[in-house]
């Protein structure tokens, strides 16, 4: 069937997904657009990997709908199979095979042409600059360049839309910046769209879009900019003596402030006039204090009251980091 026409390269509408009476992902709607590079940001848990499982037909939705490229992922799954490239979070390359063996096995199962099969490896083994390793076995691969070359087999069967699910998760942050550093290249040079997962706020920041998702829920979606507008004017964050007793001043004087394991957050207009005073006429004793621009981890603080890092981590994400931690 040729794909009907549609607004978005990816169209999602009150999408549900429930495990044995559990609701992982509770009614998401939201559209991508073409050569989009749009980001799903929220912790572990949030429903991330389970919605873009939905959309790449490895889990069946328990109900609304998705259409990618024009396929309903449903109705028309094998066509939806054609359209993507998937970087999953765990590993998926066969160690025992070399980089190119890799690539050359997954183009046999996509049906790249013979005749441009040889063109198009070197072609995204060039992307990510793996060429030179081409016929080294994997298992000899770093993991960061283990990461590069699922993207290069992510990317090997052209397809429209390239699922990054958690790309530099337990990679370092030299290498996570690597790693970025190709997604934006093929970006431009491929000009396909990218839907990424993260709960890395550097990472989100790149995306054109950003959808915040929470307990299932896409709790705002719009780029990152117009997302940090919501939290306006400057951050403060304050470390005092009595932090409970600070809170009840701070409300006297007509300011929320929220706290973490950081100290208390509040919002202020020209924070850096606001400082002086304030540390000389505060009664509460104060042992640290400092001012920065919003970020979207304060978007995520304000709209869901908790920061994504004090989400707890799942026994089986654990186990997967410990995997992680031994392969590199």
């Amino acid at each position: 069937m040729n794909p009907t026409s549609g607004e978005g390269v990816i169209e999602v509408n009150n999408l549900v997904k429930k495990f044995n009476g559990v609701t992982a992902v509770k009614g998401v709607s939201f559209s991508v657009a073409e050569g989009e590079l749009f980001g799903f940001l929220g912790p572990n848990g949030a429903g991330k990997t389970t919605t873009i499982n939905m959309l790449c037909t490895l889990l069946r939705p328990t109900s609304g709908t998705a259409v990618l490229n024009g396929y309903d992922v449903v109705k028309e799954s094998a066509a939806v199979r054609q359209s993507i490239g998937l970087v999953f979070q765990d590993p998926s390359l066969d160690e025992r095979l070399t980089a190119r063996e890799n690539l050359e096995f997954h183009a046999m199962l996509y049906n790249v042409k013979k005749e441009y099969r040889d063109k198009r490896i070197d072609q995204v083994l060039g992307l990510v600059q793996l060429k030179k390793r081409e016929n080294d076995v994997v298992k000899t691969f770093s993991g960061g360049m283990r990461r590069r070359l699922e993207i290069a087999r992510g990317l090997l069967h052209y397809p429209k839309v390239l699922f990054l699910d958690e790309p530099t998760l337990g990679l370092d942050p030299q290498t996570r910046s690597h790693i970025w550093t190709h997604i934006r290249q093929l970006e431009k040079e491929e000009k396909i769209t990218i839907f990424l997962t993260t709960h890395y706020m550097g990472e989100a920041e790149n995306c054109s879009r950003v959808a915040i998702i929470d307990d299932g829920k896409i709790i705002v979606l719009d780029s990152p900019e117009n997302l940090k507008k919501q939290v306006g004017g400057d951050v403060i964050t304050l470390r005092t003596a009595d932090n409970d007793r600070a809170i009840e001043d701070l409300r006297g004087m007509g300011i929320s402030a929220q706290s973490d394991q950081g100290g208390l957050h509040f919002e202020v207009e020209n924070g850096e006039g606001f400082i002086p005073s304030f540390i000389t006429n505060f009664k509460v004793s104060i042992e640290a204090i400092s001012l920065r621009r919003p970020t979207l981890e304060d978007v995520f603080l304000k709209l869901t009251g908790k920061a994504i890092r004090e989400e707890t981590v799942s026994p089986a994400e654990m186990m997967r980091e410990h995997m992680r931690a031994g392969r590199r």
